[in-house]
């Protein structure tokens, strides 16, 4: 991302704060910090405030053993510090004064911790407090030329592992769950990624059957089904791509059939990304195949959620999000099979919606072998 990135963002920011009649927002250590100053900093004690109002140019206020490292990673030029054994109340609402934020309509990040949104209402008792995503939702859910240009990047690796996992072969039998997931990991970093994007999912036969199982001791033995759900980031981007793969031996009764109707349903739902229908009509689209088959039942999760910088965001394809598709948004589609105390079947892509159709981010087959 260059620094005219985020510059953009924040007055975009601007525009839709007057939009919505508010006078300002202010984030802390979030995505939403990130989106608009290209700082990634995890929550802390510390007052650690980006302050965006409608009219004028942002102010970080940050603890100043931060100060040096915030000025020369961001565009921001307004970094104020407050020091230990400073009340950072007292720099908060100094800084709310200059930007005549201490009445009006304020909004705040929704993650916000308690204790800082406390700290916010006691400097400012005459605001009116709203969230953030009022502001930034809409700006975050069409992803800009940057921001597809790393979730590709992302997909990319993760197709790369997929690739991997295919050639392991019957090398991953007699692995535990968690040891396959290590090497995930492993793999994704070597084709480019930054760590994992959230804790990669090994499920090996019976343990296929819950959606979000964590990786455990459970050894894959040949021919088990084995849902695989993983990521990694690249530029603070994620992938997420599953694949259920069968390493070695035959799988069970009714497995082959099951995969065959999965993929239908993800084939389906994926062809049917334009803009202008709703996200409710593409979970529509992926639960129709799998209840023709008598699998209904078995589908327990909406078909995907959207992907930016946080894993799980706006648009969510489930029943009654009548949402309609726009070009830019980026979203899982991800139908699946669950049987109890037998296995379990998921496939899933990252989709761009785009001017006339959609892209598929992930590349790579979706058969079983």
């Amino acid at each position: 991302m260059t620094d005219d990135t985020y510059t953009t963002r924040r007055a975009r920011t601007r525009d839709r704060l007057a939009a919505v009649d508010a006078d300002g927002l202010v984030c802390f250590p979030s995505r939403n910090l990130q989106y608009l100053t290209g700082f990634n900093e995890e929550p802390g004690e510390r007052h650690f405030l980006l302050i965006v109002p409608a009219t004028d140019p942002a102010t970080l206020l940050v603890p100043e053993l931060y100060g040096e490292q915030v000025r020369s990673e961001t565009d921001v030029d307004d970094v104020r510090t407050w020091a230990d054994g400073d009340d950072p109340r007292e720099a908060a609402r100094d800084v709310l004064d200059e930007h005549d934020l201490r009445s009006g309509r304020l909004l705040v990040d929704d993650t916000m911790w308690a204790r800082f949104t406390q700290d916010l209402r006691a400097v400012a008792p005459a605001v009116t407090w709203g969230l953030g995503s009022e502001a930034l939702a809409d700006l975050r859910v069409r992803k800009d030329e940057a921001e597809l240009a790393a979730l590709r990047r992302a997909a990319a690796a993760a197709d790369a592992t997929v690739s991997d996992l295919r050639a392991l072969g019957t090398e991953a039998v007699g692995m535990t769950e968690r040891e396959l997931a290590d090497w995930i990991a492993d793999r994704l970093t070597t084709h480019g990624g930054e760590g994992i994007s959230f804790e990669t999912i090994v499920a090996a036969g019976e343990n296929g059957a819950k959606p979000h199982h964590s990786s455990a001791d459970r050894e894959i033995r040949a021919g088990d089904p084995v849902v695989l759900d993983f990521g990694t980031r690249v530029d603070g981007y994620p992938s997420d791509q599953t694949r259920t793969l069968v390493f070695g031996g035959e799988p069970p009764a009714a497995y082959e059939e099951v995969h065959a109707v999965v993929r239908e349903a993800q084939a389906a739902a994926v062809g049917a990304v334009e803009p202008g229908v709703t996200a409710a009509s593409i979970d529509r689209t992926a639960r129709e195949v799998i209840e023709a088959a008598g699998y209904g039942d078995a589908f327990v999760h909406r078909t995907g959620h959207g992907v930016g910088l946080d894993v799980h965001e706006e648009p969510y394809l489930v029943a009654g999000n009548d949402r309609e598709l726009e070009p830019g948004m980026v979203f899982s589609v991800e139908p699946g099979v669950y049987l109890d105390g037998r296995f379990g079947c998921r496939i899933e892509d990252l989709v761009v919606v785009t001017e006339d159709g959609h892209e598929r981010l992930n590349t790579t087959d979706h058969d079983w072998r």
